[in-house]
């Protein structure tokens, strides 16, 4: 699904930018959309924010087609707003899409934005939707991200209903890890609503805006964290209720009713699960409903994270089949046979049994058992004529040196391969591998990383001055030691820092040890993002693998790296 509504109803920018309607489009001149955009932001504790006097500041006149740094391509407008605008863009140098948010070099809040992309750049959290550049260039700001057309946004799902105890505990679950991580790198993002999250079609949610949707309006918070803290409380709320956890009606759903004033979830709708009702309550911090529970308010995203591990897990639902027909079962009583049992009442209509069939007279048995027994006898015949043609062709066989013998077949039988299993590979150890540099080359101790099980830690390259290199080598990488000669199915690689293009290379199975240049390696498959399958087009066995980094992702002003978060091979 697109991440974006159709332009005659609501307009959703792909960074997290709130749906306004064509009428506050047209009226960014005069303040109105400042207005409705200021009405849609009301959430408790937001600190200082842009209350809709300032005077509205024009938007640079830009077209389809324009083109800025002579690779992004502008292709639509998603969002004009108080001076800045968003679009949804074409990078024709790696030919994918991404969104672009436009601003003027003097606008008020340029600075801030250029500097909370830089550094929601630098996070590198593949939770996040990753910043890829912020330039200033020819009177000019622009920051540029990713742009997910396979993912959902959390508007839409809330649309659809409330959420199954399962996928709302994913939810909060997920938000509150990734909000954590980014806090303790000193990030707030201050604008999380339901357009901020985004669902993949793999179940995983990422958010969108960390610190630039802030910047973009000007919204700062005395409280960060626990701003966060009950946005993400706001969202669960709205997962188990369908519900805004407000009287105001927000994001497409229904406030509360006036007067009642903050209900704990499971008195809004029945059947909601009591453990996430009083976590929803815990994180929106309402000191009376959590004490009569007796649990303490969650004011923190890491507060919220430990709330949630220490629930127990919600398993996802069985499956649902669908029950097979009512078995009809046939009675027939004593002597009814060739007659029509009495009806047990009106409407039900009873079968009459046919007649048996007659009995077999003897002349009849004889000639069928007569006719068996010559099918076996032919059956025999020809069985015994066929194995002497293939002994005699075995033998034929044994002399001509020309053609396979069962001795070679059974020596090649080891080397078949198998088809893919799918199961884990051990991985015994790693390096760093740099074929033009004094070993160890790059971070050796961080090697470990790599298949740690932890998508948090990372093995992080050098800086290089361009995505090649600084065309110092052809690449980059880390050598893999699966113990003994295996069948490789997939390869698995999680990046952080952005989109980085990756080759997949095994050594020759009968290596005597790691090959020392990364040509000696075969490459056998290559892709691109921030989460690789690297799949073989045929059966791989090798006992060294290498993950090649062959393009780096942006992490700064003329500065590029990579961060390998973490290897699967699966055989």
């Amino acid at each position: 699904m697109a991440e974006r509504s159709t332009a005659a109803v609501d307009v959703a920018d792909n960074s997290g930018d709130e749906p306004l309607t064509a009428q506050a489009d047209k009226a960014t001149a005069d303040g109105a959309a400042q207005t409705q955009e200021t009405a849609d932001m009301k959430t408790p504790d937001t600190g200082s924010e842009r209350t809709g006097t300032e005077p509205a500041i024009a938007t640079p006149e830009l077209h389809s087609g324009h083109k800025l740094a002579r690779r992004y391509r502008l292709e639509e407008c998603i969002t004009r707003l108080d001076g800045f605008s968003s679009w949804r863009a074409v990078d024709e140098k790696l030919r994918r899409a991404v969104g672009v948010h436009l601003l003027p070099a003097d606008h008020p809040r340029a600075r801030s934005v250029l500097a909370a992309a830089r550094s929601a750049a630098l996070l590198g959290d593949p939770r996040f939707v990753q910043v890829l550049d912020a330039v200033e260039e020819n009177d000019l700001v622009y920051v540029v991200h990713e742009w997910l057309p396979d993912a959902t946004e959390l508007t839409t799902l809330l649309a659809m209903g409330p959420m199954e105890p399962h996928d709302a505990y994913q939810l909060v679950d997920q938000l509150a890890q990734a909000m954590a991580a980014a806090h303790r790198e000193g990030l707030a993002h201050l604008r999380l609503t339901p357009g901020a999250v985004l669902r993949t079609s793999t179940g995983q949610y990422r958010i969108r805006g960390l610190a630039v949707s802030a910047a973009l309006r000007g919204i700062t918070a005395d409280r960060p964290q626990r701003t966060d803290t009950e946005a993400i409380g706001a969202l669960l709320y709205a997962a188990l209720t369908q519900r805004w956890p407000y009287e105001s009606a927000a994001h497409g759903l229904s406030g509360l009713p006036k007067g009642t004033g903050l209900l704990p979830p499971d008195q809004v709708r029945a059947g909601v699960h009591r453990r996430l009702s009083e976590l929803a309550m815990r994180a929106l911090v309402n000191d009376g409903a959590t004490a009569s529970r007796q649990e303490p308010p969650c004011t923190t995203p890491d507060e919220l994270a430990r709330a949630v591990a220490a629930m127990p897990r919600i398993r996802p639902p069985e499956p649902a089949f669908a029950s097979p027909p009512e078995y009809q079962p046939t009675s027939y009583q004593q002597g009814s046979y060739g007659r029509a049992i009495s009806r047990p009442g009106p409407g039900v209509t009873q079968l009459t049994p046919a007649p048996p069939a007659p009995l077999e007279s003897r002349t009849g048995r004889v000639l069928k058992w007569g006719v068996a027994a010559l099918l076996i006898a032919a059956l025999g015949l020809g069985s015994w004529q066929i194995a002497d043609k293939m002994i005699g062709r075995d033998n034929n066989r044994t002399n001509d040196p020309g053609l396979s013998q069962p001795e070679d077949d059974e020596k090649n039988k080891d080397k078949k391969a198998t088809p893919p299993s799918g199961k884990p590979v051990s991985i015994v150890s790693a390096v760093d591998f740099d074929p033009y540099g004094q070993p160890p080359s790059e971070k050796p101790a961080e090697i470990g990383n790599t298949y740690d099980g932890d998508l948090s830690t990372s093995w992080t390259t050098n800086w290089y001055g361009s995505p090649d290199f600084g065309n110092l080598k052809a690449g980059l990488g880390v050598v893999l030691d699966l113990g003994e000669v295996q069948q490789i199915g997939t390869v698995d690689v999680s990046f952080l820092g952005g989109s980085t293009s990756v080759e997949l290379r095994t050594a020759p199975e009968n290596a005597d040890g790691q090959p020392a240049s990364h040509t000696g390696f075969t490459k056998v498959a290559e892709g691109t993002g921030t989460q690789v399958a690297l799949k073989p087009d045929k059966v791989v066995r090798s006992r060294y693998v290498l993950v090649w980094l062959t393009h780096l992702p942006p992490s700064g002003p003329d500065q590029f790296r990579g961060k390998v978060a973490e290897i699967k091979i699966k055989s």
